[in-house]
């Protein structure tokens, strides 16, 4: 009987400070909204943010290279050139590689 009496005897002289306690670990830990879920959406958030500034970058890059293409004949000629390996009929084109597995084969 003696450590059902000292149970109640401690909740009844600590009651608030284990009420405080639970809220807390309530909101620290197992609430929906908890400090923990929030700190992740916080960090989700600012990866999408630096996503979205990478993505902005390139669609103006992109977006000035479409008007250079719009406006300048040359421009889609040396694209074809570039990265398709286009060549006018009387050119030789020499792709060198440095990648290092062909050597080796």
């Amino acid at each position: 009987m003696k450590p059902v009496k000292f149970f109640f005897r401690f909740l009844s002289r600590f009651k608030y400070g284990i009420v405080i306690v639970v809220g807390i670990l309530l909101v620290v830990f197992i609430d929906k909204n908890s400090m923990m879920k929030r700190l992740a959406y916080s960090s989700e958030i600012q990866n999408l943010k630096e996503e979205i500034q990478k993505f902005t970058a390139q669609f103006r890059a992109d977006s000035a290279m479409v008007v250079k293409l719009k406006t300048d004949p040359k421009a889609i000629r040396d694209i074809a050139r570039k990265k398709y390996f286009m060549k006018q009929d009387d050119e030789t084109i020499f792709v060198l590689s440095t990648d290092l597995n062909n050597e080796q084969e």
